[in-house]
């Protein structure tokens, strides 16, 4: 397994992946020393750098979700379908899966979503438009939404 860190302007990111792809991406409070990098997380970090820069809006990365359950992986997907700067709701994802009743399971799917930003579980709000929970704090959640569509973020509070 490979590691390395980008630091961006919400903090230390800290980056894993194999020779198949990114195996996670997520905030970290500081950096290991023991930096081994792979071409999948250079790729990462240019692509990282592209997005708080503002001028990327669709990563390009080979994920590599290997050991995941079907379920898991099938809401990760979805939730890589969110275009840049909009938001769904847990709801809206159990309805594309086929089965509203699985409100639960994606929320539990989404917390448990390994590669953060690039899989984007931070579009993903309550059925009113909260910004419900985040695995790196609400705070966190709400820049990354606001990185994204500051207007609509500032106007209504919300991007739903």
């Amino acid at each position: 397994m490979n590691i390395d860190y980008f630091e961006s302007s919400l903090g230390i990111l800290r980056i894993t992946a194999d020779s198949e792809g990114i195996l996670s991406l997520g905030f970290c409070e500081q950096m290991d020393e023991n930096i081994d990098s792979n071409t999948h997380i250079e790729k990462a970090i240019a692509q990282l750098e592209e997005y708080f820069s503002g001028n990327l809006q669709k990563f390009d990365l080979e994920l590599n979700f290997n050991g995941a359950t079907d379920f898991f992986q099938k809401v990760w997907f979805e939730l890589i379908q969110i275009p840049f700067g909009r938001t769904v709701s847990y709801l809206d994802i159990a309805r594309k899966l086929g089965d509203e009743k699985a409100v639960r399971a994606v929320g539990m799917a989404n917390g448990k979503n390994p590669i953060a930003i690039v899989v984007p579980c931070h579009r993903v709000i309550g059925s009113d438009g909260s910004l419900t929970g985040y695995a790196y704090g609400i705070d966190i959640k709400r820049k990354l939404l606001a990185l994204e569509n500051p207007t609509s973020f500032a106007i209504n509070g919300s991007l739903f």
